[in-house]
């Protein structure tokens, strides 16, 4: 019996090893064209509106957020609701933050973040890349932090709605991805339906 155990523990170990090393060319492609369009079409416009280094339509939290809607398409994090949701929500709780605390950082900076976390939590929009949105919200330039409210609208949802897009069309070119995730929204669904029916 254990030397079958063993065994079968090695045939296991071998599969995951093999799915886990496995490269998939066609996956890694269109994770790489959607990504390319997606920040390329906002580093376009951010070189059409804005001169030099002073970044605004390109915030740092867009970077990751590429990694999940392009790269990890069936994550829940990944799902429309939570780009949108929590990108928009922790600008609106990091500008709110930074108006009043704006010259306290060491308050500031973790208020806007926990903040966030707890309102994506309550929301169901959890998306790991709206802590650093908020963040950037309180450590952002100065061009970020004059534009208050309007940081919101610009970049943070314009940006979104842009990966947004471009990640609806590269993520269903092939017939192997679907975005959204059906799976995860099945999943949410039936885990509503039970705690409800529970109540009951």
């Amino acid at each position: 019996m254990p030397i079958q155990k063993i065994k079968r523990t090695y045939h296991k170990t071998k599969y995951i090893l093999y799915k886990e090393t496995l490269v998939d060319f066609k996956e890694h492609f269109w994770s790489f064209l959607g990504s390319f369009v997606g920040i390329g079409i906002l580093a376009y416009i951010q070189s059409i509106h804005f001169k030099g280094n002073d970044a605004v339509y390109l915030i740092g939290s867009f970077g990751a957020s590429s990694v999940l809607v392009y790269g990890i398409i069936q994550s829940p994090f990944s799902q429309p609701r939570n780009l949108v949701g929590g990108h928009v929500i922790s600008a609106l709780i990091g500008v709110t933050v930074h108006k009043f605390a704006p010259d306290i950082i060491w308050i500031a900076a973790p208020l806007a973040v926990s903040f966030s976390i707890i309102l994506m939590q309550i929301t169901k929009t959890l998306h790991p890349p709206g802590g650093a949105t908020a963040l950037i919200a309180i450590i952002g330039s100065d061009k970020i932090k004059a534009l208050g409210y309007m940081y919101v609208l610009s970049p943070v949802l314009i940006g979104t709605l842009v990966l947004l897009i471009t990640a609806l069309i590269f993520n269903n070119m092939t017939s192997s991805r679907t975005y959204p995730s059906h799976s995860t929204y099945h999943k949410h669904y039936h885990k509503i339906r039970k705690r409800l029916i529970g109540k009951k």
